[in-house]
């Protein structure tokens, strides 16, 4: 649902991006590999006025070492291009990229990096690390689900996250009555073997 007359509609979308992101680099095979970018997607939706309003991020690597059946050794590295932000509306997408949002021209990468990866359940993983955006830094919590698709890794999550810790929104877009926190993130990551 997208709010009409409203540039914000899709902002939040970015923060959501990042924490996909995140889950992306989490599934990867047992060595290093760099996840199918044509394959895999990170969104995110964000509330504005009880409003849903979702984007996507189009351009992002992802380096993971993961071995399903070794989770503890395993290693993400996740960059996401904020200037890849995708609302499907210009004016949107201009307004995510400016200094209130993203601040793309200061800040052009969100990254994720993993400190630790453990089972929580069968096919069930928790990646533990920090999320970086906008240059600010917090740990966050990842919880993400493979499965074999392929002969690759097909790697699914879904993670709520504070926009406001990043300052994802700021000035008259500060205000969670207006713009909700807590944007959520989604992905759907391809890891070829």
């Amino acid at each position: 649902m997208r709010r009409i007359g409203s540039p914000l509609g899709k902002l939040p979308r970015t923060t959501v991006s990042v924490c996909a992101s995140v889950a992306l680099v989490l599934g990867s095979p047992c060595h290093a590999a760099p996840v199918d970018g044509s394959r895999s997607r990170i969104v995110f939706t964000a509330t504005q006025m009880d409003v849903s309003l979702d984007g996507s991020f189009a351009r992002f690597t992802a380096d993971v070492d993961f071995d399903p059946a070794k989770p503890e050794t395993g290693k993400v590295d996740l960059v996401i291009t904020v200037a890849s932000v995708a609302t499907g509306s210009a004016e949107a997408d201009d307004l995510l990229k400016a200094k209130e949002f993203f601040d793309a021209a200061h800040f052009s990468q969100a990254t994720f990096t993993s400190r630790s990866i453990a089972p929580t359940g069968a096919g069930q993983f928790q990646a533990l690390g920090e999320l970086s955006l906008k240059g600010r830094r917090a740990a966050i919590s990842v919880p993400f689900s493979v499965r074999p698709e392929g002969g690759g890794l097909r790697i699914d999550g879904s993670v709520p996250v504070s926009r406001l810790t990043y300052r994802v929104g700021e000035g008259q877009w500060a205000d969670p009555g207006t713009l909700a926190d807590q944007v959520q993130i989604r992905f759907s990551l391809y890891l070829p073997r």
